[in-house]
């Protein structure tokens, strides 16, 4: 939003506005000014001058000497090459020294093919005010002092300060909400523009009708017929107003509407009857809001032609699109040099329709930006009866026709309480002359009051009536008490920090989860953090209104996107990527409803000696299923976790044979396993890849219990073991981790260590079954053991082994 100082000084009784300091009062205030633009450095040193001769060049035909009056004793001679330039006019003149920053050009005595010139007849463009200009600027104001500064008369007499609003000040899109801010910061009335009566006008031939099916859409629309109104180009004040907003004047019609639009922050559109009454193909026009059809297409005043989408809200007579609604009309229905009766257009439009309905068609316009914020609804009626007068004024004509569908429910909104104990807590103490001292009510009042609204003091507390500008902004206590830091100051408030401090400290949960980082990182693997949003494949849940189409839906594991990872970086000839990460997933499960769930998820591959290749012949020797499993083993050992292994199967990224699930007992932890070789040889990865995926919330469960919470001290014994191996044939249908559970159960207080150390399938072994030899390492901390009391326990061992798993001995 652009602010004209000239404009915002009309709506103040106030005299002089210093530029600088004003922009820091409203960044303090929370209106971030991007930049200053002083125009009055635009056209230093040009004067308004007087064209007294125009004669051709001798020796150039495009080119003509001009003796211009400039004030001064004797009129300057300057060749000028415009083809408007004749006897008799005022122009601008930039003076000999004068700097014209717009096109980099200071004006200095020169020669043109052979006639000495002192200065230059100015364009538009040259002054800034035009992109491009077909000649000189020629001024039509009567009673022109010839040799006076120029600037006054092109609104260059003009500093403009740019803010961006955030998205909770829809008001300050508007001149006025800017001077009702600027008001309140600086203690000064404002100004309203005067709005004259619109007097009597009789129906005659009820062209129009208003017909809408949705209320939410679309509150109010309001369609007014003029007649007899004569385009033409607008007066030059009102150009300059909408060139210092940046918008390019079109005729007085248009003109008039966008001026409307930055005065009052409401959006209006005009239409040509004629035009309108063409496309519905009836002289009676029936005006309507709907969606649009995917089939249908509409050619906007930018000159685009636009394929609609169900996104689009249309603007219709006769239920033929005419203009997307509230964002920009359309070219077909233009008010142009013809016209003579126009439709004016004021409505109100829900924010979340319009800002669908641009974004879906890559356009944003001043009126969108302004509905997508939400636009007062009060403001409707002062911004339409503002522009029926300007129309009148400037363009002529007058009113055949209103009319007016208003679905809206006039209700007041309830005043907020506000306590003056609760802004002290949340405000603290201002600094007074270097006095801390809490706000008074009635500079509390004060504030209220600037920003316009009506108060009720009871007992302690305030009824704040929140003004109808403010209505979208100022809905509770805390949003009055920001207000009251925010317009009294923020840097009047003491900046003391408390006397006593406490240093913050992680929560139990967040503290588990750095151990389980440090302990994965400790084993090799690097932690990574993918995007919880995915290319949509089927399954997973679905955004409604996704910024691209690769991040349409959300994540339902983590194993896809570490799998990828490595992928992709060793295509990358990086070799294996080893990592694991930490995330949440989403999963749908019946209508409406989704499961959010935390998992630790990793993958493991390559040649985890690739250093030491020259110690087997450069050959690669990818990690082996104990090599990963080791490692997984290793983190959860050293959180205090000792799990078991069951064969699991099921998720077909999984080799059937080579995955397990993990517990805790009778905890489910999650899977860990090989790559399926289908999935490796798909994507061209190393033969033998592992992953693992555990769920997040019973491990951290797990740790959270005192004994595992908790870092135990244990002396190590300074006596020997004694080792024992033990070998058998058992079923392939047992798992080692049952055998080791058994030899553990025992084994109790002597058993120290189970190592598996061979396992043979094959020749000279029963079918179904396989060779398994483990050795057993014996050990009590207070001395050292004899082969008498060892032999027992072995023994027991052995005949466990016999009686629980059925095994057959070997040794």
């Amino acid at each position: 939003m652009k602010i004209s100082l000239n404009w915002l000084r009309e709506l103040l009784f106030i005299n002089y506005i210093d530029p600088e300091k004003l922009a820091y009062q409203l960044t303090l205030a929370g209106l971030e000014v991007e930049g200053i633009e002083d125009r009055q450095s635009w056209a230093d040193g040009v004067v308004i001058g007087k064209v007294l001769d125009r004669q051709p060049h001798p020796n150039a035909t495009k080119l003509s000497i001009c003796q211009v009056d400039i004030g001064q004793a004797n009129p300057s001679t300057i060749v000028c090459g415009a083809s408007n330039v004749r006897a008799n006019i005022y122009v601008p003149i930039a003076t000999l020294g004068a700097y014209l920053p717009k096109v980099d050009l200071t004006i200095k005595p020169t020669t043109l093919r052979g006639v000495e010139s002192s200065g230059m007849i100015c364009s538009l463009a040259e002054l800034g005010l035009a992109k491009e200009s077909e000649g000189i600027h020629i001024f039509t104001q009567e009673d022109l002092v010839v040799g006076s500064d120029v600037r006054p008369l092109l609104g260059l007499d003009d500093v403009i300060i740019e803010i961006s609003p955030t998205a909770n000040r829809a008001d300050a899109l508007s001149m006025i909400g800017i001077a009702r801010e600027v008001a309140a910061l600086v203690g000064v009335p404002v100004t309203l523009p005067s709005l004259h009566t619109l007097g009597e006008f009789s129906k005659t031939n009820g062209i129009l009708k208003v017909e809408l099916d949705d209320d939410q859409i679309c509150p109010i629309y309001q369609a007014t017929l003029i007649e007899g109104v004569i385009v033409a180009p607008s007066p030059f004040w009102l150009q300059t107003k909408l060139q210092s907003a940046g918008i390019k004047p079109i005729n007085n019609i248009v003109d008039i509407t966008n001026y409307v639009l930055l005065e009052w922050g409401q959006p209006l559109h005009a239409f040509d009857l004629d035009s309108v009454q063409d496309v519905a193909g009836d002289k009676h026009v029936r005006m309507g809001a709907r969606y649009a059809r995917n089939t249908e297409s509409l050619k906007t005043l930018d000159g685009q032609s636009r394929n609609l989408t169900a996104d689009n809200l249309l603007i219709t007579a006769n239920n033929c699109p005419v203009a997307i609604a509230g964002v920009m009309g359309g070219k077909e229905t233009e008010v142009h040099s013809n016209t003579r009766s126009i439709i004016l257009e004021s409505a109100i439009f829900e924010s979340t329709t319009i800002r669908r309905s641009a974004k879906s068609q890559g356009l944003r316009t001043e009126a969108s930006s302004r509905y997508e914020k939400g636009v007062n609804l009060q403001v409707l009626e002062s911004a339409w009866q503002r522009a029926i007068n300007l129309i009148q004024e400037i363009a002529g004509g007058s009113i055949n026709e209103i009319v007016t569908v208003d679905f809206r429910h006039h209700q007041q909104q309830s005043p907020v309480e506000l306590r003056f104990s609760r802004i002290q807590d949340i405000l603290g103490k201002i600094d007074d002359a270097g006095e801390l001292r809490h706000l008074r009510e009635d500079e509390i009042e004060k504030v209220l009051n600037a920003l316009g609204c009506s108060i009720q003091f009871k007992q302690d507390h305030w009824l704040v009536n929140v003004p109808s500008h403010r209505a979208h902004d100022l809905l509770r206590e805390i949003d009055l008490i920001e207000e009251i830091a925010r317009i009294f100051g923020y840097d009047h408030f003491s900046y003391t920090l408390p006397q006593s401090g406490q240093l913050g400290t992680l929560g139990l949960e967040e503290s588990l989860q750095h151990k389980i980082r440090e302990a994965f990182r400790a084993v090799g693997l690097n932690e990574v953090i993918h995007y919880s949003l995915v290319k949509p494949t089927g399954k997973e849940v679905l955004i409604a209104n996704p910024l691209l189409a690769e991040y349409a839906a959300l994540r339902c594991d983590l194993l896809s996107g570490l799998i990828e990872a490595f992928e992709y970086n060793f295509a990358q000839g990086n070799g294996s990527l080893n990592a694991f990460e930490i995330g949440r997933i989403f999963i749908p499960e019946k209508e409406n409803i989704i499961i959010e769930e935390d998992l630790l998820a990793g993958i493991i591959g390559g040649d985890l000696f690739s250093f030491g290749s020259w110690s087997h012949s450069g050959k690669s020797q990818p990690i082996s299923w104990y090599q990963a499993k080791g490692f997984l083993e290793s983190v959860l050992g050293s959180l205090g976790l000792n799990v078991s292994y069951q064969k699991n199967v099921g998720d077909l990224r999984f080799h059937p044979g080579r995955t397990a699930s993990l517990w805790q007992n009778e905890i489910y932890l999650g899977r860990f396993g090989q790559i399926h070789p289908q999935l490796t040889q798909a994507s061209n990865l190393p033969d033998a890849i592992y992953i693992f995926e555990l769920h997040l919330s019973p491990i951290l469960r797990l740790l959270s219990q005192p004994q595992n919470n908790r870092t135990i001290y244990k002396q190590y014994s300074t006596y020997p073991s004694l080792e024992r191996d033990i070998a058998f044939y058992a079923p392939l249908e047992i798992s080692v981790a049952q055998l080791e559970k058994t030899m553990n159960s025992s084994g109790k207080d002597f058993l120290e260590k189970i190592e598996l150390f061979d396992q043979y399938q094959g020749d000279n072994v029963p079918s179904g079954q396989r060779s398994l030899a483990f050795s057993l390492f014996y050990r009590v901390d207070d001395r050292t053991l004899k082969d008498t009391e060892v032999e027992p326990v072995h023994n027991k061992i052995r005949e466990a082994l016999v009686k629980e798993h059925q095994v057959t001995l070997r040794s």
